[in-house]
């Protein structure tokens, strides 16, 4: 029997948000970078457009819906995906510090600060 991690009530901390760009580390997509379109805080996943699309095959409908193949974007766990440096497009760990009184995320490679 495969071992459950224990849900609690309070959410994971992700360096990664919604609309950085980020490079994948592991899998088909490798080395492919891409922009984040939804964080999946419970599964601890990212999904980023354009990258792997997996094939669903739905029915037809009652109130007249086509059957088909369709397209669908599926999550990566965060542990396989990093950003992108904005400096130099590969793969950089994130930091923060306080810039002024405000708490800034930068890229480590780069030093540079993330909007």
């Amino acid at each position: 029997m495969a071992q459950q991690t224990q849900q609690t009530k309070y959410q994971a901390k992700f360096r990664l948000k919604k609309g950085d760009e980020v490079v994948v580390l592991t899998g088909a997509d490798k080395g492919k970078k891409g922009k984040i379109d939804k964080v999946d805080f419970k599964r601890n996943a990212v999904f980023i457009a354009g990258l792997n699309i997996q094939k669903k095959h739905t029915r037809p409908g009652a109130n007249g819906e086509a059957g088909g193949i369709v397209d669908k974007v599926a999550s990566i766990h965060v542990s396989n995906v990093s950003l992108a440096d904005p400096k130099s497009g590969k793969a950089t760990k994130i930091g923060s510090k306080f810039d002024g009184d405000k708490k800034v995320r930068f890229a480590k490679k780069s030093g540079l600060t993330l909007a």
